[in-house]
């Protein structure tokens, strides 16, 4: 017996209504992307490993998907290269490409190897899929996309502000109420300075941003398993654990952080941004958090962060401000700062509250029953006019039983199905029926394009 075809754990297969659902997603992003000035690029699903490798700290180097080489990739390998069972040595031998994680370090490639052509600052967005030998669970796939937008060549604070208000703009175009978290990087190295383990910073930010995930007490069992002394994380507990409004926080943090010139840096950053937003609010909720750290090493200012009020699911959308990436490029001294939507999650909390407007899903709007080829020649003049009007238009292929065809068209949930026969050819008029309601009226073309088009029909 054939086995049952299956796919990878953690990638989906998408229906046409699923796929019209994450292109309504898509869309609408991109159509934002546009309103705020950004052009988009592509590029290649496979990079070179030396290309990923290192910039997203020791938990995502274990996370990239490593292509094996074409060939005989074991042609190069002694026996002795097998029997130490190095997976490590092992990939390193045998892979030399492999599936982006992110869309943000190639595209930090991409700018340095087309650096002559562009001009700067460069504000670009994507929107492709990445990969990540994750484990699989609610919220959390191996294979989704990714909606990127990054301004790099320009150190200005603007930058955030703007990017803080095209997040708003995408989730008040979705109808989805958010959280927006914002924290700074300077801040949390100034905090690793004020508790004494400045060198631990990378240490310090990936416990503390699991703090949602895993609680309070497992994020201080890590600190300690990384080495971080009990007096320490004592001294780190009032600062993560901060109250407040977000000015009270910031003045509280510049008493806190005083001697530290990075922590005060960051504060003032912060303070820029939320003094820009005061003359013209978000619509969605700002926090500043100090417990978002965002895991990805490459972050140096400015991080930021959105939640869903009313699912539970991880963050749906991140980003902050790099100053160092393209320096691992040989191009250094370029800053830049990108937010990236996770498109499969927002699908999951559209779904989850049902939040798609009825015309989203670009079904067919109008159908023609197919009685024979006499009336098909008539309805495929009616077809041709209808969809130069720009109306969605089908002919069924056969002169099949009528249930049938009207079967079809409620599995497709057609609204509206076109009857051509005789009587409607002489008359030169259609017989429009509505599938909601059952009502039948015979119509001009053009009062079916003006009807369809209002969508009064």
């Amino acid at each position: 017996m054939t086995a049952k075809p299956s796919i990878p754990k953690g990638t989906r297969d998408f229906s046409p209504e699923e796929m019209a659902k994450r292109n309504y997603i898509f869309n609408t992003i991109r159509d934002v992307f546009h309103l705020f000035g950004f052009r988009q690029i592509e590029t290649p699903a496979m990079e070179n490993l030396s290309t990923l490798m290192g910039k997203y700290g020791e938990e995502g180097d274990k996370l990239l998907f490593k292509v094996l080489n074409s060939g005989d990739f074991l042609a190069d390998l002694s026996d002795a290269d097998l029997t130490m069972r190095n997976t490590t040595h092992l990939a390193a031998r045998l892979c030399e490409k492999g599936l982006r994680y992110d869309l943000t370090v190639p595209f930090a490639r991409f700018v340095v190897m087309h650096r002559g052509e562009l001009s700067f600052p460069f504000k670009r967005y994507q929107i492709q899929p990445v990969w990540r030998a994750d484990r699989p669970q609610k919220g959390r796939y191996r294979e989704f996309y990714q909606c990127d937008a990054d301004v790099v060549g320009s150190d200005s604070l603007l930058n955030e502000v703007e990017l803080l208000r095209l997040i708003d703009e995408v989730f008040a175009r979705f109808g989805i109420r958010v959280a927006v978290k914002l924290n700074n990087r300077k801040i949390l190295s100034g905090i690793a300075e004020m508790i004494g383990t400045p060198e631990k910073i990378v240490d310090i930010t990936v416990a503390i941003d699991k703090l949602d995930k895993i609680g309070l007490d497992k994020v201080n069992a890590e600190l300690r398993e990384k080495g971080l002394a009990e007096d320490a994380i004592a001294r780190l507990q009032p600062i993560i654990l901060l109250e407040g409004d977000n000015r009270s926080k910031l003045a509280t943090l510049r008493t806190e952080l005083a001697a530290s010139e990075i922590g005060r840096k960051g504060i003032e950053e912060l303070e820029y941004i939320l003094g820009k937003l005061d003359r013209s609010p978000l619509r969605a909720a700002l926090e500043i958090d100090l417990t978002l750290a965002r895991g990805l090493n490459y972050y140096t200012g400015a991080i930021v962060e959105v939640k869903a009020l009313d699912v539970a699911i991880g963050s749906i959308t991140g980003g902050g401000r790099y100053d160092n990436l393209t320096g691992v490029f040989g191009m250094p001294d370029v800053s830049g700062v990108g937010i990236s939507f996770g498109a499969d999650r927002i699908y999951d909390v559209l779904n989850q509250l049902d939040l798609y407007p009825s015309d989203s899903l670009q079904t067919t709007q109008l159908l023609f029953v197919n009685f024979g080829e006499r009336e098909v020649e008539a309805c495929m003049e009616y077809a041709a006019r209808l969809r130069a009007e720009g109306i969605r238009t089908e002919i069924y292929p056969e002169a099949a039983k009528m249930k049938k065809q009207m079967g079809y068209a409620d599995d497709k949930k057609i609204p509206f199905v076109a009857l051509v026969g005789e009587d409607e050819i002489a008359s030169g008029k259609i017989t429009v029926k509505n599938m909601a309601t059952g009502e039948q009226r015979q119509l001009l073309p053009d009062e079916i394009i003006s009807l369809l088009k209002e969508g009064k029909a």
